[in-house]
Parts: structure tokens; C-alpha cells; sequence
């Protein structure tokens, strides 16, 4: 399966200059296969999984010179470890942390070799770490399949050129804008996670793919053991459930739970999201650049990592998805702007954590909301989701007159089109905006 990160693995293949990868997402977002297939650009590949094989933990302790660690993994799996030539890949490191301390001492020490590390719950481990490779170490950030993704994996490579030359101007061919609604459908429903989507492509079974999004899903709740040394595992999963259901709207952490109280609610979200589950979307004035200078951490509404389990939590009537041309018929908990949010994360930087912010003014008889506020070629630009092809625009409007901006952009079922100064992008060209 093509992934778009494997671009930017090339390119830190070949660059000179390169350091230490940490490659960090969540579970099974495709970290692991895609540094295997990263591998095939190498004579040698040698993978240590901290998690499965751990014998190798002793390999670890006490003196951590790289030369020393090498010739050991090296006679341990009979592979040879050799500069510019093999690719050493340390996955779920966060289950070892004296060999996520090595990093450094191999950026130190044998900066000419390549070597990446993976984790799923890296920055657990990071924070119980005294100090960490500053400097020493790039950071590569992977999520669940994007649409662009989806395409691909359909076998619909031929319809990006389509999406990417389209624009306010220039809008798709009417035909290929329907074949990309009907897909967008499908998309909505299998989510990004990888082997639902391969399960999906291959046999077309769009029950199948949500059976397995319910077993994906289960795991994921059971993985909350794995915090129980934090925090109580029925708690997280009642925080996590309220997270869903208060989805499109600014979180309100005294409707989450009948029995946490703030400071342990606080800590629940906090603890998801350094698990990648969630992505808190912070209120920001939109006063001036950057955007996060201007936000203000009390308030935040909060998206889950992947649309497709989302949309299984709530529990969406496939029947009537696959009769809806208005998305709006399935639009329950928002889910529009739910997948449009991890999408602009998707299609954005990934070298550091996701960052998303809204606007929204409260004044009695003029309450305003955009649902994001993104900052490009120096302006910040108000990106309001819609659900159908219709829809009032007021608070759009609203925005364009106080803040003013260069233009507002409007994402809907709608084909590419302009409205004076508010351009119009199909749901399924989010891609273009974060360009």
C-alpha cells in the first residue's frame, strides 16, 4: 500500500545530514510498514522489536556506546550492521527506555549510519526520560490514511491530477465530481487505519471493514490497560466516549464524567492525547500571526484520530449512508467536520504535533464560528465545513468583515466555485488548501 511518508523516508535516506529518525502515531497507523518497505533501498535491514523479543533489553543496560550495542544485535541476529548500508530500525522503543537514551549516542557516535526508532506511546516514555536527544533526533509524525491515500489504495491513482489542478476557477468535469463524492462516502465509512482499508480494497466489503473497525476498536480500549499505572481504565474509557459525543462543539469537561473531577478529567485528556488518540482543536482571537500566540488553552473542542472509528462509536446507519447523496442525512456528531479536521492535519507539516485551532465569537444575538482557522502564505484564512451543498454562510461573513481577510474558504459536497471573496473546495480536495 503507497503511503505519501514514504517521499520524505527517501529523502532522509539520501540526506547527508540526516540524524536519528523517530518515526511516532498511534497503533497501527503503518509506522512498522513502512519502514519495511523503506528497507528494500538497503543491502541490509535489522529490525528490533522491544516489545516481542525482549532479550534484547539486556543489550541495553549500563554502558550505551553504539559500537558496542551494534556488534552485539549484529552476532545476536546474524545480520551485519555496516554504514550506508543496513538500516537498523528499534520498534516500540517506548517498551525500552535505555535504548530510546542510545539514540543520541548513535547520532553522536556513528551519525554516518542510518537508524530509525517507532513507538506508538513515545511520549510516555519521553517524559519519564531526564533529558532527551535535543537536537540530535528529527521527529516524523504518521496518521491514518488520507483521502489522497484512499484514492490510491482504490486503485484511483488517475483521479489526483484531477483534485490537484482543480481549483476556485477551475472547477472537476461534473462526472469525475460525482465519482469523488460516491468514493468520499466510502472513505467516511472505512476511515484511514490501513489493514481496514486493505481489507476493504481487496474484497469490497464494506460490512467487513466496519466488523473490523469494532475489532480495532476493541484493542484500542483494551490498550487503556497499558495506562493503569496512571490512571483508572474505566475512567479513560468514559473520557474517551465523552470525547465522541461532545465532537463539533467546544468541550466541556463537566459534561464528560459523573464522578472525575476536573483536575482528573484534565489528566484523561492529556494522557489520550499523548497517545495520539485525540486532537484538541484550540479557540484562537485570529488576531495576528502566528495563530497559536492568539489561543486560549482553556477552551478546545477535541477530535478523535480517525474519522472511521468515530463514526462506529456513533453508531451511523450504513443503510442510509448508502442512499444519501447530502451528507448531512449522516452528519450526526458532525462528522464532516470531524473528517475534515484530521485531514487538514494529515495534509499539513508532520515533522511536529498536529496544531488546529477555530474561532469563535460569543455575544448575545451575534454569536459567530468558524471550524478552522489555518495560516497560509502569511494570512490566516477562516475554513468553514459544511455537510451538504447548501448552508447559510452568516458566520463566514462575519469573520471576513471583523478580521479581514484576503478571502474565506468553504468546504462542502459543493464542486470548486467562488462566491466574491469565498472560495469553494469539495470535501474531497482538502489537500489544496494545506498546499
Amino acid at each position: 500500500m503507497d503511503r505519501t511518508i514514504h517521499s520524505q523516508l527517501l529523502a532522509w535516506k539520501d540526506n547527508p545530514s540526516r540524524k536519528v529518525l523517530l518515526l511516532r502515531g498511534a497503533r497501527q497507523v503503518g509506522k512498522t510498514w513502512s519502514v519495511r518497505n523503506l528497507a528494500n533501498e538497503f543491502s541490509y535491514y535489522l529490525e528490533v522489536n522491544f516489545e516481542t523479543d525482549r532479550a534484547i533489553h539486556q543489550f541495553f543496560t549500563g554502558d550505551l556506546d553504539p559500537a558496542r550495542i551494534m556488534g552485539r544485535l549484529s552476532a545476536y541476529y546474524d545480520i551485519p550492521i555496516k554504514t550506508g548500508e543496513t538500516l537498523l530500525f528499534f520498534d516500540e522503543i517506548q517498551a525500552c527506555e535505555p535504548a530510546l537514551s542510545s539514540l543520541r549516542f548513535f547520532q553522536e557516535k556513528q551519525p554516518g549510519l542510518h537508524v530509525i526508532a517507532a513507538g506508538s506511546l513515545l511520549d510516555f516514555a519521553i517524559n519519564n526520560l531526564p533529558s532527551f536527544g535535543i537536537g540530535r533526533i528529527e521527529h516524523l509524525f504518521m496518521y491514518p490514511l488520507s483521502f489522497q491515500e484512499f484514492l490510491i489504495a482504490k486503485g484511483k491513482r488517475n483521479l489526483l491530477p484531477l483534485i490537484e489542478q482543480g481549483g476556485p476557477t477551475a472547477p472537476v468535469d461534473r462526472v469525475f465530481h460525482d465519482l469523488l463524492i460516491d468514493i468520499l462516502k466510502e472513505f467516511l465509512f472505512v476511515g484511514g487505519m490501513p489493514e481496514v482499508v486493505r481489507l476493504y480494497t481487496e474484497t469490497g466489503d464494506l460490512r467487513a471493514a466496519q466488523r473490523m473497525l469494532d475489532q480495532y476498536l476493541t484493542s484500542l480500549l483494551d490498550d487503556f490497560n497499558k495506562y493503569r499505572k496512571r490512571y483508572p481504565v474505566t475512567r479513560l474509557r468514559e473520557i474517551f466516549d465523552a470525547v465522541v459525543h461532545q465532537s463539533g462543539n467546544r468541550f466541556k469537561l463537566a459534561q464528560a464524567s459523573k464522578v472525575a473531577n476536573y483536575y482528573q478529567i484534565r489528566d484523561a485528556l492529556d494522557l489520550l492525547e499523548m497517545a495520539g488518540l485525540i486532537y484538541r482543536v484550540y479557540h484562537t482571537s485570529a488576531g495576528g500571526l502566528p495563530i497559536g500566540s492568539q489561543a486560549d488553552h482553556s477552551k478546545f473542542k477535541i477530535l478523535m484520530f480517525d474519522h472511521g472509528l468515530f463514526q462506529r462509536i456513533l453508531g451511523l446507519n450504513l443503510s442510509e449512508h448508502l442512499l444519501a447523496r447530502d451528507f448531512s442525512v449522516i452528519n450526526k456528531g458532525n462528522i464532516a467536520e470531524q473528517y475534515a479536521g484530521t485531514e487538514i492535519i494529515k495534509y499539513s507539516s508532520n515533522i511536529s504535533k498536529p496544531r488546529l485551532f477555530y474561532w469563535q465569537r460569543e455575544k448575545p444575538g451575534s454569536h459567530a464560528e468558524i471550524d478552522y482557522v489555518i495560516q497560509q502564505e502569511g494570512c490566516i484564512l477562516p475554513v468553514e465545513v459544511k455537510s451538504g451543498t447548501s448552508g447559510k454562510m452568516q458566520s463566514l461573513h462575519v469573520f471576513l468583515n471583523e478580521k479581514k481577510p484576503p478571502r474565506g474558504i468553504r468546504c462542502s459536497l459543493e464542486n470548486f466555485g467562488r462566491y466574491s471573496n469565498i472560495d469553494v473546495y469539495p470535501l474531497y480536495a482538502l489537500s489544496n488548501i494545506c498546499r
